[in-house]
């Protein structure tokens, strides 16, 4: 589509620290990224938004790289805009940069590719206990590494997704997964097309798992064709999960 069709499309680049929200999406009695970006855009632009993310954070989890978008008969001074809606956004959100896209491009459908990290620190540290997760055991990581391997492809992940949730299919395409050691913190990376609700925070689980030498480092496939919540791990708290980078073609 044109860019000068009468509603333009501006795509938000911004980041949050997740701890104080009940996650991206607008929820009852609670506070949420998108509510506090849509307020403050209310009020900077004089009437009501509504701001479409690029996917849904659960309570707790925090984006390092998020996108959102908005529409708007106006023409606005972008640069302008993201100087003011960082003086009014409370602390814990960040606006990057605002900019016009065609209007065919989606903040959530258009979305190549997502990435997330996973931080456990084995060194308490009050300082970053809002984003790492304190976990003293000793983990073996090539162990954990090596079951990252079930994970590839394009598979069925509903042993890993959470019950009952709004999607057609628990399909998802996994194209990266691993760990990384960087002094007392293990690092965990994933990258994939989609994620299904708490995907990760219970992969997460299931290989310390395999770490504590609880299960097998093959039992992760087993546990995928189960295609059965209880059989995975538990769900690790969301404080080290962080939305790193979404991948999309400006062009």
């Amino acid at each position: 589509m044109s860019y000068f069709a009468k509603s333009m499309r501006y795509f938000i680049h911004l980041a949050y620290n997740g701890t104080r929200f009940c996650g991206w999406q607008i929820q009852p009695n609670a506070p949420s990224v998108q509510e506090t970006i849509e307020q403050a855009l209310t009020k900077l632009l004089g009437e009501s938004y509504s701001i479409v993310g690029a996917g849904r954070t659960d309570s707790g989890v925090h984006a390092s790289d998020y996108y959102a978008h908005f529409e708007t008969e106006k023409s606005i001074d972008c640069k302008d805009i993201v100087y003011k809606l960082n003086r009014i956004l409370p602390y814990d959100i960040v606006i990057f940069d605002i900019f016009l896209v065609h209007n065919d491009l989606h903040a959530r459908f258009s979305a190549q590719k997502r990435t997330y990290t996973y931080t456990i620190t084995t060194k308490k540290n009050p300082f970053n206990a809002e984003t790492e997760y304190y976990y003293p055991a000793q983990l073996n990581i090539e162990k954990m590494n090596a079951a990252c391997k079930y994970l590839l492809g394009t598979k069925d992940f509903t042993s890993f997704s959470k019950l009952h949730t709004d999607v057609n299919n628990n399909i998802c395409t996994i194209t990266e997964a691993n760990w990384k050691q960087d002094g007392n913190k293990l690092i965990f990376r994933i990258s994939a097309n989609r994620f299904l609700r708490n995907m990760v925070r219970s992969i997460v689980g299931t290989l310390i798992d395999v770490g504590r030498g609880k299960i097998q480092i093959e039992d992760i496939d087993t546990i995928i064709q189960c295609k059965d919540r209880q059989k995975a791990g538990v769900s690790i708290p969301a404080c080290g999960l962080s939305l790193c980078a979404i991948e999309y073609d400006f062009q």
